[in-house]
């Protein structure tokens, strides 16, 4: 072993141990200002649209329906209709997919090491997509259209996971040859679906595009606990995802079963974006604009990084339905369309500062 390797095996390993050991968290003002984000982009989502509620009358509202204080000003009976059974479910749903898309791509980018993951790394777009467009094409869609989304997506990154098991060899690298592997199989599948039923064209189209339109609180209830499992393993792995930084070998001479804590990673980031896929349809750009922008502004730490990307995800995505449905209305946007125009920029920036910059 020649002299120079040795002093870098050292340096990483300082850096590992450094890693594992050093403390901190959330500095308190961007804790603040992700949570002082997230309230705006609520109230936005409350109270924009064609029936305008002010902040005032949410505010009085939600007063109203406290047991023990019961100070506030109700809403008329229709207001509070709009609130409560429109808007409110909708800014719920955009929450949690948004926080879990963000999430998610943190997730990934700390796994794989790769600064341009995110959360359709595996194959989950191109599962959803083929289940998706099989409900539309021999269902009609409806209820069955998330449920056949999501078991599109987790078969595809089952698939991914064993084939690129079954191969070997790095085990980054072979992960994601898997999955374009995979989602390459499934998007052919999918166009000789739609080539026999081109009547569905429009209906999966539109789909695929992304929307957060919700009839109640069905969708919500539905996708809250996947989320939620999903969130809560991915943020307490987030020690351990700093340790990963500096390489398997360094993670591993400290004690971190790295194989392990890259499958639970993994399968929780996956599983919680293939139940918000499901019921939003494909939206683009969160899992890269979120985790990059917390990063550029609060540190590159994934102690920081993993508890505010959520919050912030959730933010963005409330904000981006806002504009979706009010920009045109009474015509709506998808809302993948207004997260790519704030997406392909801002990724055209991370993959300029790729070769400067790492996850």
């Amino acid at each position: 072993m020649s002299r120079a390797t040795a002093i870098d095996q050292r340096a990483s390993a300082v850096r590992a141990r450094r890693a594992a050991t050093a403390g901190g968290g959330v500095p308190w003002p961007w804790g603040l200002g992700g949570a002082t984000a997230l309230a705006v982009a609520v109230l936005a989502g409350l109270g924009l649209g064609p029936a305008g509620i002010a902040p005032g009358a949410i505010a009085g509202e939600l007063l109203s329906r406290v047991p023990v204080v019961r100070v506030g000003q109700p809403l008329s009976a229709l207001e509070a209709t709009v609130l409560w059974e429109l808007r409110a479910p909708r800014v719920a749903l955009g929450a949690l997919v948004g926080a879990m898309l963000a999430s998610a791509g943190g997730a990934y980018q700390a796994v794989f090491r790769n600064p341009l993951a995110d959360p359709y790394l595996l194959g989950v777009a191109a599962g959803a997509g083929l289940g998706a467009t099989a409900a539309i094409a021999y269902a009609g869609g409806g209820e069955l259209l998330p449920v056949a989304a999501f078991a599109g997506a987790t078969v595809a990154v089952t698939a991914a996971y064993l084939l690129g098991r079954s191969v070997g060899g790095r085990a980054t690298a072979t992960l994601i040859l898997a999955g374009v592997a995979v989602a390459a199989f499934l998007t052919a599948a999918q166009s000789f679906v739609l080539q026999q039923n081109a009547e569905s064209v429009q209906s999966v189209y539109a789909w695929l595009l992304g929307r957060l339109s919700t009839s109640g609180w069905g969708d919500v209830l539905t996708v809250l606990p996947y989320v939620a499992v999903s969130l809560v393993v991915i943020v307490v792995h987030r020690r351990v995802l700093d340790v990963l930084r500096v390489g398997d070998e360094e993670a591993a001479s400290l004690g971190v079963p790295v194989a392990r804590v890259r499958f639970v990673v993994v399968a929780a980031a996956t599983l919680g974006t293939a139940a918000a896929v499901a019921v939003s349809g494909l939206i683009g750009f969160v899992g890269i604009v979120i985790p990059h922008a917390v990063r550029l502004l609060a540190g590159s730490s994934y102690r920081v990084v993993m508890p505010l990307a959520p919050v912030l995800g959730a933010a963005f995505l409330v904000l981006a339905d806002v504009v979706a449905r009010t920009a045109l209305s009474p015509a709506e946007l998808p809302i993948g369309v207004v997260t790519a125009f704030v997406g392909a920029p801002f990724f055209v920036v991370v993959l300029r500062t790729t070769r400067t910059a790492g996850p």
